[in-house]
């Protein structure tokens, strides 16, 4: 026995058998191991792939959020997103899926995936060691921020102050050829060859209104072109109105998605008739009764962050001079009750109180030195008539703009800066 422990010619056969098995089953952990990270990592990208899709563009969560009105998880019958775990038996070769989950949810206008997914991936060398699988789980996420839908409401001023020529070109053409040198193409608008307003076609002269209808119809253009998903935006457009015999909010476009409609009835658009000069005290311009009327037509506010709840936004188109009849409440001096003063504000104030927001296109009143009027109400007042209209905006929302520096560009611009501004949320 002595001799036996005493040779050591087979220590090292022995020392090798006891260690096989451990060295073996390390070496197959460690190659089990490896294969196990790279099923992960497929498995990772997979399942990157699938949160992604779940909020995609064109994913039907991402529909079906924008039609919802509130937050909360978003379910498409029918349809899981988890394809492809489901193939065959759910096995693919050396793992197999235990269990995934895809959970979709919509938090104001952000819809945001969130897939767990486990999986077992069997062993081979490391089951000597009594290790059969490795458990590998998996976590993706994913964010889409959908669109803001918007409702506009135009609020044109067509007024006989927007019948002046556009340009001091057009100012100076109206004042060569009126006899009592008048800028306006305003007068007796109805009573056909005489009027001033067809002297103004006839003479060739722009006028404001002309310039405001057309750079609105072009607007719808700028629309289309920004909107990302159909439907996006919504217009209506509303003028002081028709006649100044009936001065009420007139809606030309009743709201409508349809910005071709929108586009070729804002070419018509046309200046407010009057049957003679002075008529009713020339008391036409109630900038007042425009703002009142037109938030009964937008309604609550929305949040914008589906079609169901849009957002409401003024868009307000102006030489920024109210005339109308307003014996105690007027900012300025009055002559038998009329009212001849820059907008006053406090309506505006009480619009953004409630939520709504205000664009404010401020088409530059150009002074008429010419004419006695103007000289005796409006020039006293000038300087202040662009300062209330952009106290009148929200924040960043205001432009001034004369035509002859383009008031279709102006109009898209501040459409643009709508669209893209940030605004507080709830």
């Amino acid at each position: 026995m002595l001799n036996f422990w005493r040779d050591k010619g087979g220590n090292f056969a022995i020392l090798t058998a006891l260690l096989a098995v451990p060295l073996f089953g390390a070496a197959g952990l460690a190659l089990d191991f490896s294969q196990a990270l790279a099923v992960k990592e497929d498995l990772q990208q997979t399942a990157d792939a699938t949160a992604l899709g779940a909020v995609s563009k064109d994913s039907p969560y991402v529909a079906e959020a924008r039609k919802m009105s509130g937050d909360g998880p978003i379910t498409v019958p029918g349809h899981s997103g988890l394809d492809f775990g489901k193939k065959g038996d759910g096995k693919k070769n050396d793992f197999e899926i235990e269990n995934a989950t895809l959970l979709v949810k919509k938090t104001g206008n952000i819809v945001e995936s969130s897939l767990e997914l486990k999986a077992t991936v069997n062993t081979t060398l490391s089951a000597i060691l009594g290790k059969d699988f490795f458990t590998v789980s998996i976590k993706s996420t994913g964010r889409y921020q959908t669109e803001k839908y918007m409702n506009f409401y135009l609020l044109l001023d067509n007024t006989p102050s927007m019948g002046v020529g556009a340009t001091p070109q057009d100012v100076a053409t109206m004042v060569a050829n009126t006899r009592d040198q008048c800028a306006f193409a305003c007068h007796d608008v109805q009573s056909g060859k005489n009027s001033y307003y067809e002297l103004a076609k006839k003479l060739k002269v722009t006028t404001r209104i002309n310039v405001v209808g057309k750079a609105t119809a072009s607007l719808m253009d700028t629309a289309a072109g920004t909107q990302t998903v159909s439907d996006q935006f919504r217009m209506a457009v509303y003028t002081f109105g028709e006649k100044a015999e009936d001065t009420k909010l007139l809606e030309v476009v009743p709201l409508t998605s349809n910005l071709s409609d929108v586009k070729n009835r804002s070419n018509k658009i046309d200046l407010m008739s009057i049957p003679y000069q002075g008529y009713d005290n020339d008391q036409q311009t109630d900038i007042d009764r425009a703002l009142t009327q037109i938030a009964l037509k937008m309604g609550p506010q929305g949040n914008g962050n589906s079609s169901a709840t849009p957002e409401k936004v003024l868009y307000f188109v102006s030489d920024g001079v109210g005339d109308s009849y307003k014996p105690t409440s007027c900012t300025k001096k009055t002559t038998n009750g009329r009212c001849q003063e820059p907008i006053d504000t406090r309506l505006c104030t009480a619009l953004k109180s409630q939520g709504y927001r205000i664009a404010v296109l401020y088409t530059t009143y150009l002074p008429l030195p010419t004419n006695g009027w103007y000289n005796d109400w409006i020039r006293p007042f000038q300087s202040e008539i662009s300062t209330r209209m952009q106290d009148c905006a929200s924040q960043g929302l205001f432009f001034e703009v004369s035509p002859t520096q383009g008031i279709s560009d102006a109009m898209s611009a501040l459409f643009k800066r709508v669209v893209s501004s940030p605004r507080l949320s709830s």
